[in-house]
């Protein structure tokens, strides 16, 4: 029996931190990546036997490296968790291609590729968690860069579900609501002050009354991950305490 190992991508902090943690904790060997300065707080921070890679999942060679480090550690994957990617906040009015391109880069292109290059280390079984988000699939205002850049990912996953099925690997969504992150609490743009502002509308706005936390969205991924979800594929599940729900 191959002994369970995980690769999640944007895994140094905010959601995929989380399930990096709690997939750790539950016998998984774990890879994450990251950039910037997340990487050295979770090389710090995190326990010795996580492998953490720094990568710009926007670039294909970044890719590359980080699947020839995971398979040289430990030989196949279990599971992948697509959770990396970037937010664009813009309007008609204040889009620009650089946003549009920097979006679709590591939202939709990284992500795909991701899994191209990683499909040769999944083992038959093997489960795919994509992170998207209900601003996928509902209106949030400025969102449509970022929306559509996790949407356009949303919208194969049926296909891939299909095409992976005779590998009995699994392909499902997870799309948080309003959830609070570091990515979310340092949007480009925005004072302290205005975040907070907009923390604290997201969870007036949320039926449950409060802002999702990472331990949240971790927890569903980690049930898609297990053998409890293996006869789940191609579906998306939302974790965002009833946000979206009121028409």
């Amino acid at each position: 029996m191959v002994a369970p190992a995980a690769l999640i991508t944007g895994g140094t902090s905010g959601i995929g931190r989380a399930t990096a943690e709690l997939l750790h904790r539950q016998g998984y060997r774990v890879a994450i990546t990251g950039r910037s300065e997340s990487v050295a707080r979770a090389r710090a921070e995190l326990p010795d036997e996580v492998l953490v890679l720094a990568a710009d999942l926007g670039s294909l060679s970044d890719t590359d490296r980080v699947v020839a480090e995971v398979r040289e550690r430990f030989g196949a994957l279990t599971t992948l968790c697509l959770n990396a990617g970037i937010t664009r906040p813009a309007t008609l009015e204040t889009a620009t291609e650089a946003a549009f391109d920097d979006a679709f880069a590591v939202n939709t292109k990284g992500q795909y590729f991701t899994l191209v290059k990683a499909l040769p280390l999944l083992v038959d079984g093997a489960s795919i968690v994509v992170t998207a988000g209900i601003g996928a699939s509902r209106a949030l205002t400025g969102n449509s860069i970022t929306a559509g850049s996790r949407g356009a990912l949303l919208t194969m996953i049926p296909t891939l579900a299909l095409e992976l099925a005779p590998r009995r690997i699994r392909i499902n969504a997870v799309s948080p609501g309003y959830t609070d992150t570091p990515m979310l609490r340092s949007t480009p743009g925005m004072t302290p002050e205005e975040i907070e502002g907009m923390l604290a509308g997201m969870a007036a706005n949320t039926p449950f009354g409060r802002l999702g936390t990472p331990e949240d969205v971790a927890e569903t991924i980690a049930f898609l991950a297990s053998d409890g979800a293996a006869y789940v594929t191609g579906q998306e599940i939302l974790v965002a305490g009833g946000a979206g729900l009121a028409v």
